[in-house]
């Protein structure tokens, strides 16, 4: 396969799956003081959106990159 058809399907995969999840999450633990052998901790939760017109575009640039690949072929 050519490199450019691999890298549309890609963006095609990335795009959709940003449509089915919209956002990824994830909890970090931060150590807030160290006093001597006790350490305070605190949890931070982190969340990263997916714009939903990145996602379209990403699928969008994908099927343009296909179908540049096979006409290129």
């Amino acid at each position: 396969m050519k490199p450019i058809l691999i890298l549309g399907v890609v963006l095609i995969v990335l795009g959709i799956g940003g449509l089915i999840v919209p956002n990824i999450s994830w909890t970090e633990t931060e150590t807030v003081a160290e006093i001597g052998p006790v350490e305070i901790n605190a949890d931070q939760e982190k969340n990263v959106w997916i714009p939903t017109a990145a996602s379209i575009a990403a699928i969008v640039a994908g099927l343009g990159l296909v179908v540049a690949g096979r006409r290129a072929a």
